[in-house]
């Protein structure tokens, strides 16, 4: 076992480094970690001018480690690439992802937080230059020595094995989640006002006294976007199954536990899509590829209002926790959906 107090917790300023005078178009250059794994970054402060700071111009990914190895890297790999696209910023994601490997060599277990946002610019406001300065950017890593939960784990019809947690319950949120133009939608951007509304609003009921016996098994909380579609979790993605499936089929998804190793290639799981809200998660887009030559693949498909009712599963996901299943979904008007029997 790691003795986490020996792993450095705390952020560095992967890049820019303070004393780099060399080319910026390589991370590598300018690298933070010594082959061994030691961090050489100096202590950096970061600027009131910083553009994440200022205008969320930026993303972040949160990343798990177990046995010194990234879990899911190659998806983080893809996001890495993904958002540097969307949002036109030049990072060296090959090398980035080496650099952050290296780190998680050194933790060994527990989480990575990278954040990049765009360098500083030379016009005022909320504008970039159409030149490589434009697209300049500043990482941040912060190191998080924790342990991460493996007790429970479900196998993936890949082979791969994923975390999952004990149920609890959900609950619909009244707060809800902004509807993005396609650059934006599903990135995992610094913007996360609605989701930190929304994960505010999820703590006031846990802390109600006339809630305690809700409280004491709430896990996540189900937000709608602005068109009204029930897309995510404050903190997750949503997979779900609906009884309009075949009655013998509906029978047989609501009795399984959720540590039955059949719990996700059994009867038909939708999850909604994120082409104009939410965040398109590294485990929503893991679980989606692992099922994807199964007899069920998911399904992408809008979570309505008038669906909720006819719910028979449903879980949330996310990189660190995995699956976490849910036992109920109370609704806005306090009704209570029960997805397993008795």
């Amino acid at each position: 076992m790691t003795d986490m107090t020996s792993v450095p917790n705390g952020w560095v300023c992967l890049y820019p480094q303070v004393s780099s005078v060399t080319d910026d178009s390589s991370l590598t250059k300018d690298s933070s970690v010594t082959e061994e794994g030691r961090s050489t970054s100096q202590t950096v402060t970061m600027s009131l001018d910083n553009r994440g700071l200022a205008y969320a111009d930026g993303f972040f990914t949160t990343i798990g480690v177990i046995d010194g190895l990234i879990l899911w890297s190659d998806y983080h790999y893809q996001r890495l690439v993904s958002h540097a696209e969307a949002l036109q910023l030049n990072i060296n994601s090959e090398e980035l992802l080496a650099v952050l490997q290296l780190y998680a060599q050194q933790l060994e277990q527990g989480m990575l937080k990278l954040i990049v946002t765009r360098a500083a610019q030379d016009v005022r406001g909320y504008g970039y230059t159409p030149s490589t300065n434009g697209s300049d950017c500043e990482i941040w890593l912060k190191v998080t020595a924790m342990r991460v939960s493996t007790a429970l784990q479900l196998s993936l019809p890949d082979g791969n094995l994923v975390p999952i947690q004990p149920s609890a319950s959900a609950i619909c949120l009244s707060s809800q989640i902004a509807c993005l133009p396609p650059p934006l939608a599903g990135l995992k951007s610094l913007n996360r006002l609605d989701n930190v509304l929304a994960s505010g609003e999820l703590q006031r009921i846990k802390s109600e006294p006339l809630a305690s016996k809700l409280a004491s098994t709430l896990g996540e909380g189900l937000l709608r976007d602005m068109s009204g579609q029930w897309v995510e979790g404050t903190m997750s993605n949503v997979f779900y199954q609906l009884a309009e499936e075949s009655l013998s089929e509906s029978k047989t998804t609501s009795s399984i536990h959720k540590d039955n190793e059949d719990y996700l290639t059994t009867g038909q799981w939708y999850t909604p899509s994120m082409a104009q809200s939410g965040v398109a998660g590294v485990m929503r887009q893991v679980i989606i590829d692992a099922l994807s030559t199964t007899q069920y693949p998911v399904r992408i498909r809008s979570l309505r209002d008038e669906d909720l009712p006819k719910l028979t599963q449903l879980f949330f996901c996310n990189a660190l926790r995995g699956i976490m299943p849910m036992s109920s979904l109370t609704l806005l008007s306090g009704d209570v959906v029960d997805f397993e029997s008795a």
